[in-house]
């Protein structure tokens, strides 16, 4: 990460038009977006939900309420930001280390989870990604095997009403690192 352009204890505070902002998870202004899909081995689908609670572009950054059904299974990924995820209910697996609620998961730039598999009674998680919070898939073999392991199919993903200065790169695998 760069330095920031300019030092922060700099500026005069506090700065003229610049209020707190409160969000409540049934603000009408919040939908769900329904970010992944697949279909169980018994037929039934399950889903990753978010609400997004603050979405910047500058300072570019998203904090989010998520919840995955049962079983979800979700790729191994990055960000092109520091991450955070606070489990706050159930539990899921990244890779092989379970995650149950009270876990607090710390994603550096550069570094990538999973797959990750919500347990048995799903997961309901607080995330925060800071800076650009797109996704990169890795090592998709990983992702394909715990698919089969559990006899589920991905869908296509849902539509997500992205904000129009960021486009969606749910599809994107990082080409390999020839260093490995």
């Amino acid at each position: 990460m760069t330095e920031p352009a300019v030092d922060p204890t700099s500026i005069p505070l506090p700065i003229p038009g610049k209020e707190v902002i409160f969000r409540h998870m049934d603000d009408p202004d919040m939908p769900w977006q329904l970010c992944r899909a697949q279909r169980n081995a018994d037929g039934t689908e399950s889903y990753v939900r978010e609400k997004w609670f603050a979405f910047s572009p500058d300072p570019q950054y998203l904090s989010l309420y998520a919840e995955y059904d049962p079983g979800m299974i979700v790729r191994r990924h990055g960000h092109y930001s520091p991450h955070i995820v606070f489990v706050i209910d159930g539990g899921l697996w990244f890779g092989d280390r379970w995650c149950p609620k009270g876990t607090h998961v710390e994603l550096p730039f550069g570094a990538a989870f999973g797959p990750i598999r919500a347990g048995e009674e799903g997961a309901k998680l607080y995330e925060v990604m800071m800076g650009d919070p797109r996704s990169w898939g890795d090592q998709p073999e990983l992702h394909e095997a715990a698919l089969e392991e559990h006899g589920v199919t991905p869908l296509p993903d849902p539509p997500v009403d992205f904000p129009d200065w960021l486009a969606d790169l749910r599809t994107h695998w990082a080409p390999a690192n020839e260093a490995e």
